[in-house]
């Protein structure tokens, strides 16, 4: 498999958060439970990115896996 991550989709994944809550969103575009890891990155050389949210409410997670900002989005699917 490669290290290279692959577009889960164009577009980030709405996702209503808790506060004091952790999420490990995934990072290679593999796994079937997006944006969030189900152990898919195996063999790939990538690792899910371990995120604690500071409070409740709707957070935008990368689709594309191309953000800069990671896990969360910040526009770079629009220049794929």
């Amino acid at each position: 498999m490669s290290d290279a991550p692959i577009v889960a989709q164009k577009a980030p994944f709405p996702v209503e958060v808790e506060a004091g809550k952790t999420y490990f969103w995934c990072s290679c575009g593999r796994s079937a439970r997006q944006p969030f890891c189900d152990g898919s990155h195996k063999g790939t050389g990538l690792a899910p990115l371990r995120y604690e949210a500071a409070e409740d409410g709707r957070l935008f997670f990368c689709g594309c896996k191309a953000t800069a900002g990671q896990p969360l989005c910040d526009g770079s699917h629009n220049r794929l």
